[in-house]
């Protein structure tokens, strides 16, 4: 097995702090932020989906409970 010479290899670039903090500037810069009345009617459905959701759950859970003693008593 030959060695690899070390010349072609490339050189593994180090960490900069400051580059990593500007490129992900540049990144937050591309970002297509909601409006205010966005977020609030998109927060506003996502909340009441969930509780729709959850209220859903809660009562097959009690119509299993409520059969499971009609069945099992």
């Amino acid at each position: 097995m030959a060695k690899k010479d070390e010349a072609t290899l490339p050189e593994k670039a180090g960490f900069n702090p400051n580059s990593f903090v500007q490129e992900t500037k540049e990144e937050l810069d591309k970002v297509v932020w909601p409006s205010r009345q966005q977020l609030i009617s998109e927060s506003v459905a996502v909340i009441l989906m969930v509780t729709l959701s959850a209220t859903l759950i809660y009562l097959v859970d009690q119509f299993f409970q409520w059969a499971q003693i009609k069945v099992f008593g």
